[in-house]
């Protein structure tokens, strides 16, 4: 999963899919000396297992986001951030512990490499990240219509300091962040006129479990 010239070179970047529908974010839903699955988990590759072995470096059979974020380098070379870490994590913990063990790990792997292949699609330059135009085309692609404004503002978010470009971790945090509050909005949305009324408690309590 680690980046070398802008993509994976050790782990791969297969799989991923065009169009809202196939979008990744709409798509997720102890030990490992054997590896042994459990009743209805069908077996685990002898390549999902090598991988889970260098990331577990506490061999405890579970992988935390610290283990996760040192496994992952975006295009900049820097290790993903710990909200996309945290954020993963989450996404695929089943026992709410805050760690993955490897059946969690191989269902957030192949979401990772969806992902990958997602940026890699509109990573034109294949710099590793992507700047305004690159993430309009990919925002568009996916079924939403933004204004120039407030995809320059989702740059400026990520990248503060020189407002131009955003990595494959702040790609990935930012697409999964839209889904969850158009989700949101539809449910409330139920004449689908693009336009809801809301209350402030009702406002505040979508901001703040967005934020979990």
């Amino acid at each position: 999963m680690a980046y070398q010239g802008g993509y994976p070179q050790q782990y791969g970047a297969g799989g991923g899919g065009g169009g809202y529908a196939q979008h990744p974010a709409a798509a997720y839903g102890g030990g490992y000396g054997g590896y042994a699955p459990p009743p209805q988990q069908p077996p685990v590759s002898p390549e999902i297992q090598n991988i889970f072995r260098n990331i577990d470096k506490d061999n405890t059979g579970r992988i935390n986001n610290r283990e996760l974020q040192q496994a992952l380098i975006n295009g900049r070379g820097d290790h993903f951030s710990d909200t996309a870490c945290n954020l993963m994590i989450n996404m695929f913990d089943r026992n709410k512990s805050g760690t993955v063990d490897i059946y969690d790990f191989e269902r957030l792997y192949n979401y990772i490499n969806q992902w990958l292949q997602v940026f890699k699609n509109f990573d034109r330059d294949a710099s590793g990240h992507i700047e305004e135009n690159e993430l309009t085309q990919a925002l568009t692609q996916m079924g939403f219509r933004f204004s120039p404004a407030f995809i320059q503002f989702l740059i400026t978010k990520n990248d503060p300091i020189n407002r131009k470009e955003i990595s494959v971790d702040q790609f990935i945090v930012t697409c999964i962040q839209i889904q969850r509050f158009t989700d949101t909005f539809r449910v409330r949305d139920t004449e689908q006129k693009g336009v809801i009324t809301i209350t402030f408690e009702d406002f505040l309590g979508i901001a703040l479990s967005m934020c979990s």
